[in-house]
C-alpha cells in the first residue's frame, strides 16, 4: 500500500474465516496495521481505553 492510500478501518468483529480477510482485526494486529488507539480483545476491535470494560462485561 502506498503512503498516500487511505487506510481502511478493520471490521468491528473477526469473522474467523480461513484465510483471514484483509480487514480482519486479528490480521491487522499481527501485521501492525491497526489504527493508533485501537486493540483487539476477544476477537473484537476496541479502543485502548475501553479494553478493560469490554473484558469485565464479558466475564
Amino acid at each position: 500500500m502506498s503512503s498516500k492510500a487511505k487506510q481502511r478501518m478493520p471490521k468491528k468483529k473477526c469473522c474467523v474465516d480461513k484465510p483471514r480477510c484483509g480487514r480482519c482485526p486479528l490480521r491487522m494486529l499481527a501485521e501492525g496495521t491497526l489504527p493508533a488507539g485501537y486493540t483487539v480483545k476477544k476477537r473484537q476491535l476496541v479502543k485502548v481505553g475501553k479494553a478493560d470494560a469490554i473484558l469485565r462485561k464479558a466475564a
